[in-house]
């Protein structure tokens, strides 16, 4: 199995934890938490920034000593925009399940920028549609540049069965602006209906030779996580079952640069 492949360990608790120990990287990190009705989860958030997103499910959220009510309740990650919190460095939260949940952390180090705990509501996020046929997809920008945070970059996508995403590909592996930014980048997939699969491919340009740094090809089900070190990263979704899936990206600067295969960009005139 791939090392950039995560597959999520047990059905109840924490079951994925990326840690940039774990990936390798500096950044990012992620963690998927399933309670059942009544459970708590809570942490500190020490020298890093968080975004809590409800991806499923309805719960109690507390931040920063703020009570910040009953958050959350889409039934599954394809109903509707999502719930989120974010929470700056040297704070704490804590959310109880009131149905089961499901709730994603990202993180990434904090830069002290002074930025409050909040709620982003459904009205809160935009939604924007990118590309065309089949390579159409839905995005919902829940933590976009424009929003404040320190490092943290949180985004929802759809894609359609049959259609790809992530593509043409794309990478933000070079801190090169304004042309290119780096950025590690998590992908946490999952499937509409649960029994299907996606492909994903992270691979790196070719040298001289012909010969790739890195070109790993998955197979992602539900609940699985991909990590996007560097390199392209196009997703493509199977006929029947629409594929969802939570970016979180973080790297030197919070902007989100990216610079296009270039033999592929041609896709992008395309009728």
């Amino acid at each position: 199995m791939s090392k950039l492949l995560v597959k999520p360990k047990g059905r109840i608790g924490r079951v994925s934890h990326v840690t940039p120990k774990r990936a390798g990287w500096t950044y990012v990190g992620f963690d998927l938490h399933r309670l059942k009705k009544g459970e708590t989860v809570a942490a500190k958030t020490g020298k890093r920034e968080v975004c809590l997103v409800f991806v499923t499910g309805k719960g109690k959220a507390v931040a920063g000593g703020r009570k910040l009510g009953s958050l959350g309740g889409r039934r599954t990650p394809f109903d509707g925009k999502p719930w989120s919190v974010y929470v700056p460095e040297k704070s704490d939260w804590s959310v109880t399940a009131e149905t089961d949940l499901e709730l994603a952390v990202c993180s990434a180090p904090g830069l002290g920028g002074g930025v409050p705990v909040r709620v982003i509501g459904p009205d809160d996020v935009g939604q924007e549609t990118r590309g065309k046929g089949t390579n159409t997809r839905y995005v919902t920008n829940i933590l976009p540049e424009t929003a404040p945070a320190d490092s943290l970059l949180v985004v929802e996508v759809i894609t359609p069965g049959g259609h790809t995403s992530s593509y043409p590909p794309h990478k933000h592996d070079r801190d090169d602006l304004p042309r290119e930014s780096y950025l590690e980048e998590t992908y946490y997939h999952r499937l509409n209906p649960p029994q299907g699969f996606a492909f994903q491919r992270v691979y790196t340009d070719a040298d001289a030779k012909g010969r790739r740094e890195l070109d790993e090809a998955m197979a992602v089900e539900d609940g699985d996580v991909v990590l996007v070190p560097k390199g392209y990263h196009p997703c493509a979704a199977c006929h029947g079952y629409d594929l969802y899936y939570l970016n979180v990206m973080a790297g030197r600067k919070r902007t989100w640069k990216f610079h296009n295969a270039p033999e592929h960009e041609w896709l992008i005139a395309a009728r």
